[in-house]
């Protein structure tokens, strides 16, 4: 008898389980997030356009678009909208460079009140540190392979 009892909680257990999960539409997600996306590119184009119209060279333009991206994602980070935004836009917020402006200052801003040093500095590369981490040793991999193959002449 307990066994009944216990399968029949179960079976109980998995149906609200069932009722209570949010379904997600693989379509509808991608559709946002190539829209967020593209909304952020767009700016970023905008931005560049603007910036070259102004007499920029081609490198400073985009040097100056890089820079108000990083940090209209950290005062949208700030206020809470990237949030929001990636909420709704998923993948579509991970541009590379609005996404890392992201994932830097949000745990400084979810740290702060914990203090400077310990809990700022020691937070802040939480999510950014692994990609920085493995960037530059990747960088440094690479330089040192370039040195041998122009040391040894075949570059």
């Amino acid at each position: 008898m307990p066994d009944i009892l216990m399968q029949k909680k179960q079976q109980e257990y998995q149906k609200y389980v069932k009722q209570v999960t949010p379904t997600h539409s693989l379509v509808l997600n991608m559709c946002k997030a190539f829209v967020t996306g593209g909304a952020i590119c767009v700016i970023g184009q905008i931005i560049l356009n603007g910036c070259a119209s102004l007499g920029m060279s081609e490198q400073t333009a985009a040097s100056w678009c890089s820079l108000i991206l990083v940090l209209l994602s950290v005062i949208c980070t700030g206020f809470g909208i990237y949030p929001k935004l990636a909420k709704f836009g998923g993948a579509g917020t991970l541009v590379p460079i609005t996404g890392f402006a992201n994932s830097v200052a949000s745990p400084a801003i979810e740290y702060k009140k914990e203090g400077q040093v310990f809990d700022i500095g020691c937070k802040i590369f939480t999510i950014a540190g692994p990609v920085i981490l493995y960037g530059l040793f990747t960088s440094w991999v690479l330089g040192v392979i370039y040195w041998v193959l122009k040391a040894v002449g075949v570059l």
